[in-house]
């Protein structure tokens, strides 16, 4: 596909009209017609200008440069590359802080990159097939064989690592996650959410209770990076704290950056 229909696809996405983003991006909406129906062929930079104005994803945008005869603007790089040493090392230092509590880095598709030994304390006893890498954490979360068994609010959590997944395909328009959205959304198990909480949906595994957050490298110019996450599991109330606090932690799944 071109770039215009391209252009019109993210546009679409993001629920603008020619007028709303030819505004945002400071263009003329003749100029972003012509763009979108194949006109007029846009310079590698007003691809760029309206890739950032359309919030599109490095990988997207690589692909959009692609389409319009230009050479990707982004790099991916392994993890493991030289260069990356230093968001390696930021990663280590994050997830062996928050020890005693679990942390985990994740990649786009929530595979798991790296995790602290905190982290054994939500995968104990979890099924070895599950733990193959790569280990996809909602997967890990969800199946019978893995956590869900073992949550407590298993409906509320379900809802809401799925609400968030699809929130990613929204996102992203990745054909993969949409087709992990699917296979999570087949596995057995409850499939309204039960009871609210006033704040946050927590976790509540085992008689303890977390609450999670998400950190991303907001100003990251690699695409490997760019989809990085750590998400980080705090203790919900005091039991929470003091059991977590008591005992060592555990062999972690994965491995650390």
């Amino acid at each position: 596909m071109s770039v215009g229909p391209l252009i019109k696809q993210w546009r679409t996405r993001r629920r603008l009209s020619q007028l709303d983003l030819a505004l945002e991006a400071g263009v003329s909406a003749r100029h972003l017609s012509f763009v979108e129906t194949g006109r007029s062929r846009p310079s590698e930079q007003m691809v760029l200008h309206l890739a950032e104005h359309l919030d599109v994803p490095l990988r997207e945008r690589n692909r959009l440069l692609l389409a319009a005869g230009y050479a990707p603007a982004y790099q991916q790089r392994d993890l493991d590359a030289p260069e990356l040493q230093p968001v390696k090392q930021a990663l280590d230092q994050l997830l062996t802080a928050h020890e005693p509590f679990p942390a985990v880095v994740v990649d786009r598709a929530s595979n798991l990159v790296a995790a602290n030994r905190a982290a054994g304390l939500l995968t104990q006893g979890v099924a070895a097939h599950l733990l193959e890498p790569p280990v996809n954490v909602l997967r890990l979360a969800l199946h019978p064989d893995g956590m869900a068994p073992r949550i407590e609010n298993l409906a509320q959590w379900r809802a809401h690592l799925l609400a968030d997944l699809q929130v990613q395909i929204d996102q992203t328009a990745d054909d993969g996650l949409q087709a992990l959205y699917d296979e999570l959304a087949a596995l057995p198990g409850p499939t309204e959410p039960h009871g609210h909480h006033d704040v946050f949906v927590p976790l509540k595994i085992d008689g303890l209770t977390f609450l999670s957050t998400r950190t991303t490298f907001g100003t990251a110019l690699d695409v490997t990076v760019s989809e990085l996450a750590i998400e980080a599991f705090f203790p919900a109330d005091q039991v929470t704290l003091e059991v977590v606090q008591a005992i060592r932690p555990v062999a972690a799944v994965g491995r650390k950056p």
